[in-house]
């Protein structure tokens, strides 16, 4: 019948009864198994496949991942984290779903104060990713954002005053898709730098490295600084000569670096005239404070060979940072500064190439002449106080032009006005009196044209 089996037929649950049956008898029956053999081979085995398993997938995660780490020393860093901020500010804006860390429970706040001219100030609050696990989409592809922080490693401490915990951001994506980390990187740049396209950067020294210190500063045209006629062009020249001439320098083993000296009265536009310089180079300004606490001749050396690229090293009042060659304060703190560190730290052996040091002081009579010799100052400039023809150029540029309301003067009247107060600067300069063009330039804020002049006696003093 058609139900029953076919003789010599051999059912397959019944192979695998015998089969299993078969398997526990040897098992039961095997005196090493019944030893322990069998099962250490067994924990062996399992240990081999577990072990196999992790190195297949870490395998995997190699050939298939891509990982790439900032941390909070590079300038990535902060470029990055504000390119997530301002990412999750626009996404939220638009109400798109491109930014879906901005939902995550890991959160931190960066405070932002911005500061008037008129005193008042306004704060502002943006949130960026906390430390912890993000994931965002960048031109179609996922990306992992894991933000560490290790605050047994703090960076900083006694050298700046201030304890930073170490930080790191990781980026983990796919291997194929790594070549967007130079786009990502580069559009974090270019956000980060736009706030300083056209500014001037000013850094200060933190412990051994330099931080921008406050926000980006508006250039300043160099002919805003009235200097005496000439003058700011054979300084100008001078550098621009120095920059050209890389080439020549390292064909003669000179070392490629220069020292100027701007020295003259207070209130002349040493500073100034420096600030304006370096915006029309498009450098930026690094000041270094020697009686800063804790700098010492091996961080100064460090400093000064680590500059920032395009950048002027600043060292103003040169003239009060040693007394007799030890750098004091006025609390009779002794800075560890030597001077013969500080000189071998402008042109020792050890000292750093392609860089351009500017020192100014009020009084270059109480230089040691081992600063001031060639090879640590190169170029030295009298910036004086005002001259006839100064006090006539900054009067003009004051009341002359396109100025609006009571400080505009017609032509004639104009001439008439410098005509007479560049006779009275001269007059007072032949009986040895001067005056700043600091303080000319707050006497023309405060008065119309005509006032100006004819209480411009009152600046005078002998």
């Amino acid at each position: 019948m058609a139900g029953d089996a076919l003789p010599g037929a051999v059912s397959t649950s019944t192979v695998s009864e015998t089969a299993s049956s078969s398997l526990w008898s040897f098992v039961g029956d095997n005196p090493y198994f019944q030893a322990g053999f069998g099962l250490l081979g067994v924990g062996a085995a399992m240990t081999v496949a577990r072990t196999g398993s992790i190195w297949a997938s870490t395998m995997l995660r190699r050939r298939m991942l891509v990982s790439l780490e900032i941390d909070n020393r590079d300038r990535a860093y902060e470029w990055f984290l504000a390119w997530m901020a301002h990412r999750a500010k626009s996404s939220t804006a638009s109400a798109s779903r491109t930014a879906p860390w901005i939902r995550s429970h890991e959160l931190s706040v960066e405070t932002m104060i911005e500061r008037r001219p008129n005193g008042s100030s306004s704060v502002f609050f943006q949130l960026v990713a906390g430390p912890g696990t993000h994931w965002f989409k960048y031109k179609g592809a996922w990306m992992q954002v894991k933000r560490e922080r290790e605050t047994r490693s703090m960076m900083g401490g006694q050298q700046t005053g201030t304890a930073v915990p170490w930080e790191t951001v990781t980026l983990t994506t796919l291997s194929r898709d790594r070549i967007l980390f130079p786009e990502l990187l580069a559009e974090a740049r270019d956000l980060g730098m736009q706030g300083q396209e056209g500014m001037l950067v000013i850094h200060t020294a933190w412990g051994t490295e330099w931080r921008p210190f406050g926000k980006p500063r508006r250039k300043r045209p160099v002919s805003s600084v009235v200097l005496e006629p000439g003058m700011s062009e054979k300084i100008e020249a001078d550098i621009k000569a120095f920059l050209a001439r890389r080439k020549w320098y390292a064909d003669r083993g000179i070392p490629y670096r220069r020292g100027y000296l701007l020295h003259g009265p207070p209130g002349s536009g040493k500073t100034s005239f420096i600030q304006a310089l370096a915006g029309s180079l498009s450098y930026d300004i690094c000041i270094l404070n020697l009686s800063e606490r804790g700098l010492a001749d091996d961080k100064l050396n460090h400093l000064l060979s680590n500059a920032p690229e395009r950048s002027f090293v600043l060292i103003e009042d040169i003239d009060a940072a040693f007394n007799k060659r030890v750098q004091t304060t006025a609390d009779g703190y002794q800075s560890s500064v030597t001077f013969s560190g500080f000189l071998n730290a402008l042109d020792g052996v050890a000292s750093g190439e392609e860089r351009i040091v500017f020192m100014t002081t009020n009084h270059v009579e109480q230089l040691d002449p081992a600063l001031i010799r060639p090879g640590r100052v190169d170029f030295s400039a009298l910036i004086d106080n005002a001259s006839p023809r100064q006090a006539r150029i900054l009067f003009e540029r004051f009341y002359g032009g396109e100025v609006t309301g009571d400080h505009k003067v017609s032509s004639n009247d104009l001439d008439a006005l410098a005509d007479k107060l560049q006779n009275i600067v001269e007059e007072k300069m032949n009986n040895g009196q001067r005056v700043s063009m600091a303080a000319l330039q707050g006497h023309f804020i405060r008065h119309r044209a005509a006032d100006a002049v004819c209480s411009s006696l009152e600046l005078f003093h002998a």
